[in-house]
């Protein structure tokens, strides 16, 4: 599944042209997306009115189906579009990750393969999908600004086993009416937090040695950047393991059992069900460990299963959904922890900025609701004249408006600041919430 971008550049290369010379041939409404220190995002998606659609076919000599089911944006409608004149072909940038989820980069080879060209290739792919096994490569995420596509793991074969391990697990994930998707996000929530603290675990050697196998040999003295850019590589298997774990009912009647079953008790550091999950994960010492992170994916996992065997979760939900992943647990992204490194290296490491952690996308969404707000606002100016009613009316329906506005910006610049990093306690100290409260509101903002 490719972005349209990343096709409309392959064609350029096909017909020995530049992209932008290409591009050309539509009539744009906006600018393209780009990094905030400035170049252009790989992760840049195209939007396409009828006319432009109909040009794209033509110039790949294929029908229009065909595309249909190659490009997720085929056929989405955009604002910017639906302005222009009839029958010209336009079209409308936007990000590949707002439009049709996680973006990744193609393996070259395989492309190579394919079309006799080796030219970059930039795809939807969820993170269950990142390896190419023919050519032992990990597919990184296409919208950091950093420069790999890939990195090499054919010295780490247990990542290319993971991903055929998945298919299996993502059945088993239909079947329990789980979602595979939902199942695997709150696997990788779970390891995520677990590779955070990793670096206080003397008795861990895999992760270290894999990291500096995808590394190149050593991560040498840039250890915190492959950190980053490593992370999803490195700790693939631990999130299929651990998703294959949490779908197996004996596992959950484990946690029933430590919590005292019918008779309610905290619990256990010692519990069987985390000593159990560390001997499936890998290393026997986890277990011990992960029951003693309160507060994690992992713990309100088992709380879930707990609630809803005692029969006390209440009306469906999120409180009594054992996949739900809180906004405050999921973890951060490469391109986000990238941003934060480079502030932290320009401000010698005195602290970031709200640029460098929180995306493009979102910023972007909040600036608007601002915008919508200021100019909702600035039109009372105007209501002076009418019956008392009439000019009451009219005030309290645009402070109303204008209110409701500032109240979304509230929220998803709390999400934004949570998402980033920002502990969940502060911020809704900032927003004036309590946590619980405020950790129940960004859930539904999510969904």
């Amino acid at each position: 599944m490719e972005t349209t971008s990343s096709l409309i550049c392959r064609i350029a290369s096909r017909y020995g042209m530049e992209a932008k010379a290409l591009r050309s041939y539509w009539q744009w409404r906006n600018y393209p997306p780009g990094h905030d220190g400035g170049g252009a995002r790989a992760d840049a998606e195209v939007m396409l009115n009828v006319a432009g659609r109909q040009l794209l076919a033509c110039l790949c000599g294929v029908e229009e189906h065909v595309l249909a089911r190659a490009l997720p944006s085929w056929g989405q409608q955009d604002a910017k579009l639906s302005a222009g004149k009839n029958g010209v072909p336009a079209a409308a940038w936007r990000t590949g990750g707002a439009v049709a989820g996680p973006v990744a980069f193609g393996c070259r080879l395989c492309a190579a393969r394919r079309t006799g060209t080796v030219v970059r290739v930039v795809r939807y792919a969820p993170r269950w999908e990142r390896v190419c096994i023919r050519h032992g490569r990990w597919l990184l995420d296409a919208d950091a600004d950093q420069p790999l596509e890939h990195l090499d793991v054919r010295g780490v074969p247990e990542v290319a086993a993971a991903q055929r391990r998945w298919r299996g697990v993502a059945r088993r994930a239909v079947r329990a009416g789980a979602g595979p998707e939902r199942v695997f996000a709150l696997a990788y929530a779970v390891v995520a937090r677990w590779w955070e603290q990793a670096l206080h675990w003397e008795r861990e050697t895999i992760w270290p040695r894999r990291l500096h196998q995808v590394a190149g040999g050593n991560a040498g003295t840039e250890l915190e950047r492959w950190r980053i850019v490593g992370r999803d590589a490195v700790i693939f298997a631990e999130v299929v393991a651990v998703a294959d774990a949490l779908l197996d009912p004996a596992m959950a009647q484990l946690v029933w059992m430590d919590s005292g079953a019918g008779r309610p008790r905290a619990l256990p550091s010692d519990g069987s069900f985390c000593r159990r999950l560390g001997e499936r994960v890998g290393p026997g010492w986890l277990g011990p460990l992960a029951a003693t992170d309160y507060g994690g994916p992992l713990t309100s996992w088992m709380g879930a299963v707990i609630r809803i065997r005692r029969g006390a979760g209440g009306p469906p939900g999120y409180d009594n959904d054992p996949w739900w992943l809180r906004q405050e647990h999921q973890p951060a992204t490469m391109a986000g922890q990238l941003r934060v490194l480079a502030a932290e290296a320009q401000e010698g490491g005195s602290g970031t900025r709200w640029r460098a952690t929180v995306s493009a996308e979102p910023r972007f969404h909040i600036t608007r609701l601002l915008d919508d707000a200021r100019e909702e606002l600035a039109q009372l100016r105007g209501v002076q004249s009418g019956t008392t009613a009439e000019v009451a009316r009219e005030l309290l329906e645009r402070l109303s408006q204008g209110a409701e506005l500032i109240d979304r910006a509230v929220l998803h610049t709390a999400a934004a600041a949570v998402a980033a990093g920002v502990a969940l306690e502060e911020v809704a100290q900032w927003s004036r919430l309590a946590a619980e409260e405020l950790s129940q509101i960004l859930g539904r903002v999510e969904g």
